[in-house]
């Protein structure tokens, strides 16, 4: 008897065990799928207020002015990107390749694929001003360049990778929040492929 009692306590244990791990299971994979939960636009501004404010996107996309505890985003070119008038300082090219050289102002990158540039994510239309939310979603769910298909891959150290997996929500946010900033008019310098790359 005492046998039959532990066994039915320990297969009901078991199955409570299992349905609990087969509902979060089944929660996570509902909560990728499900519709989004409507929020206001002063909602999706504010959370994407946090998202951009959390995530580091200053620590590339914001230029940099010097302080007595080292670089600090230069908020008033919030978000604005490479500075279109700051010329790489000279660097040793037989460098590159085993090692990925940052610029004293942390908005370029130099590295085997090349030369690239932090991008203006200001509405002004030398940044994101013209693109589309659908545009903007693209191009992070898919590493293409300005979100169009026939363009070139959004370069290191963008970390596009990660962001494709946030919600649509998320990323929605990101962009009605970069919608409200101030506009900073900068044309970010292209992209330079390696030197001998077709």
């Amino acid at each position: 008897m005492k046998l039959t009692t532990t066994s039915l306590l320990l297969a009901a244990g078991f199955a409570a065990i299992m349905a609990g791990c087969s509902k979060t299971a089944k929660e996570d994979a509902g909560d990728k799928t499900t519709e989004p939960v409507a929020m206001t636009n002063e909602e999706m501004v504010a959370r994407g207020k946090y998202i951009v404010t959390t995530s580091g996107c200053n620590d590339c996309h914001t230029p940099k002015m010097m302080t007595d505890k080292g670089p600090a985003p230069d908020m008033s070119k919030m978000l604005s990107g490479h500075p279109a008038d700051m010329q790489l300082p000279p660097y040793d090219k037989a460098m590159v390749g085993p090692w990925i050289l940052f610029s004293p102002n942390l908005t370029a990158y130099v590295g085997p694929w090349g030369t690239s540039y932090s991008a203006n994510l200001t509405p002004s239309q030398s940044g994101i001003g013209s693109w589309t939310e659908a545009q903007f979603m693209q191009a992070l769910r898919t590493g293409k360049h300005m979100g169009m298909d026939n363009q070139r891959p959004i370069m290191p150290p963008m970390p596009w990778q990660e962001i494709a997996h946030m919600t649509d929500n998320d990323l929605k946010s990101v962009f009605a929040f970069l919608k409200t900033i101030p506009p900073v008019d900068n044309v970010v310098p292209a992209y330079e492929p390696p030197a001998g790359a077709m």
